[in-house]
């Protein structure tokens, strides 16, 4: 694909996704007369593109709904669901061709516009089906047959009529009886009362102008303004640059940083020794210039990462149309809201959760929320509600998915599991871990699988996706009120705020996401059902050995850690030895319950990096499958 098309492709798959956007605001507010200019733009814009590039099919589509919106936002037609569900199958093809492009395909191998498509859109715009005042297109046709009548007259006018000319060298009056019929037609008038003739004719659109039955060319010749023709040319404030470059980028910033804060406790070190004369000098020149340069390759670091934030809009914004597909074809009423868009996370974690989120939303409407006759059968409005949020918190960012549907059941999940052979029938498990069932490979409530849910592969792929971002997700569950699915991952994934531990010999990050202080523990502790217990600001809270977590040998753990989890409790280490900003590098060749990945220290030491979702599952696994 050259460059020309890249472009082409990138910025009108953006208005390709707004454009969906917006036909679903106007389907809610069909008065709505900002949308359907905006709608009309967009369709304009991606025309006068596809006519450059040489995409037939593209323009073709985008000319038919320009015309269609066109009669919308004039007044010739109304806003109806016919005209939005047209409107919604030219941008879904749309849609399609600009994947296959942006997929690699050649433009002259896109398939052609379909006819069903073509025919839908002819309908909305002659408006059959529904009591609408004459469309545009019928206008515009009758228009253009009436120019060109105009058009014959004035190349075969005789030279008397030519007598009869206006001062602008037009005979109004002649042309205006050749349209008319003949009962209306004008006497003989003198040239001042032929110049005075109706403007109208001279206002005609430009399009109507355009040989009827003719195929356009996709381009659009307006008549230039004298302003604009003229005007400097915008100044771009932007620049597209390949991701790869901007991977590349950080990794060096954080290694920067890295080399940056081992040469400061380098330097820490040194300053221990006695320098005198021009050793001193030299040694302070150099605590200084190390200075300067760690402060800078901070800030590029910080420059680097904001490079690569976007807002979780670009990834919510495709899903009202989702929703509302789903939710016709089950036969359900559904409104889907969204909140903290422009809530800004690393591109990675943004371009890696729309398959979870859409799994999520799937089970939502097959599994969460019940049918309009079931809602009013049980007391609740017809029309469910999903709510989709993000905000940031501390050093995460958190995503809720929410429905009012009916809610999970823990017994009749535990027993689903004991049924398909997923976990022991003399598993014990509380209302959360029954929850965390639902991610288990296999697992499903449904007996048969349909198209939207029922193969159990859904909710494993969302906690591993989530996980492999090194976030952790929870479930909240009320029989009859619904379900809540929180998602909390880190703003950037290379670079984690840690807090440095060791215990039984080996150093261990944990994420600064989930510490909430530190506490100092007794020898002895009170027991409950056999567990440590330590009471923290009035709440008794579980004690757990980090070491006996993650499979280490026993030592003398003094110090606590109140990790910030669902079920909150208390992490037992060795040592508390500080915090840092840590540069993660994933696990890749082997796997370790617990441990995500691993970072250098300033000392240069290895440190494992204890999983975000390991903490916050209360330093378990997830429930083991049986044997």
């Amino acid at each position: 694909m050259d460059d020309m098309l890249k472009d082409f492709v990138v910025e009108a798959m953006d208005l390709a996704v707004n454009v969906e956007e917006h036909l679903l605001r106007l389907e809610r507010d069909p008065d709505n007369k900002e949308t359907l200019n905006a709608v009309f733009r967009s369709f304009h814009t991606i025309k006068g593109g596809a006519g450059f590039m040489g995409l037939p099919a593209l323009v073709a589509a985008c000319h038919l709904t320009e015309n269609l919106f066109d009669a919308l936002r004039t007044g010739a037609a109304p806003v109806t669901p016919i005209a939005i569900e047209a409107a919604l199958q030219a941008s879904g093809f749309v849609a399609d061709q600009l994947t296959e492009l942006a997929n690699g395909a050649a433009p002259e191998s896109l398939p052609a516009m379909p006819e069903e498509l073509e025919h839908i859109l002819t309908n909305a715009i002659e408006g059959k089906g529904m009591d609408a005042p004459a469309p545009a297109a019928a206008v515009v046709a009758e228009v253009a047959v009436v120019v060109a009548e105009v058009a014959a007259v004035v190349v075969a006018a005789p030279a008397a009529a030519v007598a009869t000319a206006s001062a602008d060298g037009l005979d109004w009056e002649g042309m205006y009886n050749t349209v008319v019929p003949e009962a209306s037609r004008l006497a003989a008038a003198p040239v001042s009362a032929v110049a005075a003739a109706p403007a109208a004719v001279v206002a005609a659109p430009a399009a109507a102008a355009k040989p009827a039955g003719k195929a356009w060319d996709g381009v659009d010749r307006r008549e230039e303004r004298p302003e604009v023709r003229h005007a400097a040319p915008v100044k771009e404030d932007s620049i597209r640059v390949d991701a790869v470059k901007l991977d590349a980028l950080l990794e060096v910033a954080g290694e920067s940083v890295q080399a940056a804060n081992q040469a400061a406790v380098l330097l820490e070190r040194l300053l221990q020794f006695k320098f005198e004369g021009q050793a001193a000098t030299l040694m302070a020149t150099l605590a200084e210039t190390l200075e300067r340069a760690s402060r800078y390759s901070t800030e590029l670091q910080r420059a680097t990462l904001a490079t690569r934030m976007q807002p979780v809009g670009r990834l919510f914004q495709k899903f009202p149309r989702l929703v509302r597909e789903l939710a016709k074809d089950l036969g359900k009423d559904v409104e889907l809201t969204i909140e903290g868009a422009e809530t800004e996370v690393d591109r990675v974690v943004v371009d890696s959760l729309y398959d979870p989120l859409v799994h999520m939303l799937r089970n939502s409407l097959d599994h969460g929320v019940e049918s309009p006759e079931a809602r009013l059968a049980a007391g609740k409005p017809a029309k469910s509600y999903i709510s989709l949020k993000a905000w940031q918190e501390a050093n995460s960012v958190m995503i809720v998915l929410q429905d009012d549907g009916k809610g999970m059941d823990p017994a009749f999940l535990r027993s689903k599991a004991q049924q398909k052979g997923l976990i022991s029938e003399n598993a014990q498990l509380s209302n959360d871990e029954c929850f965390q069932l639902v991610f288990l490979p296999g697992f499903s409530t449904k007996e048969v699988a349909s198209s939207v849910s029922g193969r159990g592969v859904g909710m494993d792929v969302v906690k591993t996706a989530v996980e492999k971002n090194r976030g952790a997700i929870h479930i909240e569950s009320m029989l009859g009120k619904g379900t809540k699915f929180a998602i909390r991952l880190p703003i950037e994934l290379s670079i984690v705020p840690t807090m440095l531990v060791s215990t039984s010999g080996a150093a261990l990050a944990l994420p600064m996401a989930v510490v909430q202080r530190v506490v100092e523990l007794p020898e002895t502790f009170m027991e409950v059902g056999g567990a440590p217990v330590l009471k923290d600001q009035g709440r008794p809270l579980p004690v757990r050995s980090l070491a006996g977590a993650l499979g280490y040998e026993s030592c003398s753990e003094r110090v606590g850690i109140v990790v910030a989890a669902p079920q909150p409790y208390i992490l037992a280490v060795e040592a508390v030895d500080g915090t840092a900003d840590l540069v993660i590098k994933p696990m890749t060749a082997i796997t370790v319950e617990g441990i995500t990945g691993t970072a250098r220290s300033a000392e240069g030491e290895l440190v494992l990096v204890v999983g975000l979702s390991f903490l916050m599952d209360g330093c378990r696994g997830s429930v083991r499958m049986a044997a």
